[in-house]
Formats: C-alpha cells, structure tokens, sequence
C-alpha cells in the first residue's frame, strides 16, 4: 500500500514540476535556470512545511505524509530532501556535516553531471 501511494503521489509531484518550471519560465525567461531555481525553493520549503506539521500532528495518516514526502516531493524535487536534511544537521547542531553535506552534494553532483555528459559524448 505504501508503494502504491508514492507511485501516485509520485506522478502529481512529477506533473506539478513540469507545470511550475514551464510556468516560471514563461514569467522570468530563459537567462538562468530560474524554472529548476523555483521548483526546488517552492519544494524545500513544501518539505519543511510537511515534515514539521507532519511530526507535530496527526492530522495527515503515515501513508498520505509518506505519499506526500516521499511521493510527491521526490517527484517535484529531491533537492528539498537535501535542504530538509541539512536543515536537520544544523538545527542538531552537526555544523561540520551540514557543511560536509552541502560541499559533497553540489560538488559531486556538478561533477557526476559533468561525467554523465562526457560518457554520454562518447557514446553518441
């Protein structure tokens, strides 16, 4: 049952992504990722919004906050998962992870972008 609401959730999330960045786009241009920028703003702070509520209520069932934080927001961005987790390190007060984290993740992703574009290349 859990699988099936984060399938669902899932492909809201997807759709809502698709809709916010094309949107966004139209509004700002095209000069910087501002659709992506938005998304995972918007998405960060959605995750914060849930996860905090979600926590200090009972107001949503474990499966619909699964389907939403898992779900949902993995489809519309899973940079507010890390957002949300940097979150957590510092309010924790795990400074040198929180750091760690946000270095390792921008850097490597960019470099593991770059990567994947470069084996892409050889391949085509």
């Amino acid at each position: 049952m859990q699988l099936l609401y984060i399938g669902i959730f899932g492909g809201f999330g997807c759709v809502a992504r698709y809709l916010a960045s094309g949107w966004t786009y139209q509004l700002l241009g095209r000069n910087l990722p501002y659709g992506t920028l938005v998304v995972n703003i918007v998405g960060s702070f959605l995750l914060g919004l849930l996860m905090t509520f979600g926590v200090r209520s009972t107001f949503l069932s474990p499966e619909v906050r699964l389907g939403l934080g898992v779900g949902f927001m993995g489809g519309f961005t899973t940079f507010s998962t890390f957002s949300y987790e940097t979150l957590r390190l510092l309010e924790d007060g795990s400074f040198w992870q929180a750091g760690a984290n946000i270095i390792l993740n921008v850097l490597l992703c960019i470099t593991f972008a770059l990567l994947g574009g470069l084996v892409a290349r050889q391949l085509t």
